[in-house]
This record gives C-alpha cells, structure tokens and sequence, in this order.
C-alpha cells in the first residue's frame, strides 16, 4: 500500500498550531497536474453540523468498535465517541494530529499506518475524505483488500469513500469520454504539501471510480454497495465480507 513519506509533519504541525494557538495558516497542496490548491485547517475542526451529507451519512451508519483511519484533528471520532457512545479507535501517520486527538479526548488515538495494524477486529472501518487516497496506486488494491479482512470482526463493514475524475475529463459529441491509459489509471494522483517554510516529499494518492471499486471488491470476495452519491462524482460506500 501507499505509504506517504510526509516529512516534515505537515498536517500535524498546521494542526497544532490552530489547536494551540488558533493559526488559521493554510496548507497548500501541489500537484504537477494542477494548479495549487489550499485545506483549510479550521475546517479540520469542524463539528457534525457542518460535515458533508456523506460524512453524516457514514457516522450514522457506525456500529460497533470503531476504526477511523486517517482520522486528522480526529473530529469524526469525537462525535461517534461523545454523542454516539461507541468505541472508537483513531488512527493516523501524523504524530501531531494524534496527539492534538488525544488532548481533544480521543480515549485511544495511535500514531500508526492502516497496514501496520494487526491483530484486532473491527466491526466498522471508517475511511473519510476519500478513503481510497491510502491506497495509492491501483496496484496496491489486493493488499489494501486483504488487510481489511485481516481487521474486520465477523459480520463487519467498511465505509469508504472517494470520486470519480473523470469530469475532469472532455467529452465527445455522443458524450463519451476519452482518457489516455497509457500513464495509468487516471485517478492516481501524486501531491505534495506545504504549510509555511516546510514543503513534503511527494506521495502518491488514488481516487477510485465505484465501477472499479466495485470489481476490486469483487475479487476479494466483498459485496460492494453504493450508501450515497453526492453532487461532485463523489459516492460512499459500504463492503462486506461475502458470505
């Protein structure tokens, strides 16, 4: 699987100083197919109310104990924790946004990579803000899948989320779509980040289309079905273990 080599520690560090010191700094995100982009970090904070419809959704959906992956300031943890009383564990490769989790009240936040975990059941995985992005390149899918059923309690779920780019992509006169596979998939993307004077090396990050999420979970003997679509090509989705 992909394994990000974010040092410096961007996302912690932009974390913390908003958490301490209320530094609304941006991080700025680069990619050599588009223009620079920017995350806001307060909305790293931002509570239920002002969660997308598709991350509302997937927290409704939350049952069991609890894996968020990927889990930043840790706000999707804090409400499935406080309001909705389940056991949460938040996970992260940002040891800064874990401990920031952990001073918010995260009761068991682990500066740790998905792939590294072992030996523990989940009865829900939760990936947000599109939680195909860990995966990294398409080839990376069958460890990312069998490392889910590693994870999973009998009777398990994963949500997961991601979008299609292939709006980003012209359309011909009968409204299909031509796109070069010559260089890949075209959801696999690398970026780099910036938060003040300190800049990333580079990473790679997938968005996947549900169609090949779909066969990938197929593969692997999970059923895949699409919970939600939003507006953007955006979806959520949830697998389970084939019976």
């Amino acid at each position: 699987m992909n394994k990000p080599k974010n040092n410096p520690d961007i996302f912690g560090k932009a974390i913390t100083a908003f958490f301490e010191k209320a530094d609304e700094t941006d991080i700025v995100v680069h990619s050599p197919d588009f223009d620079d982009d920017v995350i806001p970090v307060p909305y790293l904070f931002r509570s239920y109310k002002e969660m997308q419809p598709l991350e509302q959704q997937a927290l409704k959906l939350c049952r069991g104990k609890v894996l968020d992956v990927g889990c930043g300031a840790g706000s999707h943890s804090l409400y499935l924790q406080q309001e909705r009383n389940l056991v949460v564990t938040a996970i992260d490769t940002s040891a800064g946004a874990i401990k920031v989790c952990r001073k918010r009240g995260i009761s068991d936040a682990r500066n740790i990579a998905f792939e590294d975990l072992s030996e523990e059941k989940f009865d829900t995985i939760l990936l947000l803000m599109n939680g195909t992005g860990i995966v990294g390149k398409m080839k990376f899918l069958d460890a990312f899948f069998e490392q889910l059923k590693n994870l999973l309690a009998e009777n398990g779920q994963v949500l997961i989320d991601s979008s299609d780019l292939i709006y980003l992509f012209d359309t011909d006169e009968d409204g299909g779509v031509w796109v070069d596979t010559t260089n890949g998939y075209y959801g696999e993307l690398t970026y780099r980040l910036s938060y003040k004077a300190e800049t990333s090396n580079s990473f790679d990050w997938l968005y996947l289309d549900f169609e090949s999420l779909s066969l990938a979970a197929d593969k692997h003997r999970f059923n895949c079905e699409k919970i939600y679509e939003g507006e953007h090509y955006d979806y959520l989705a949830r697998l389970t273990v084939k019976k």
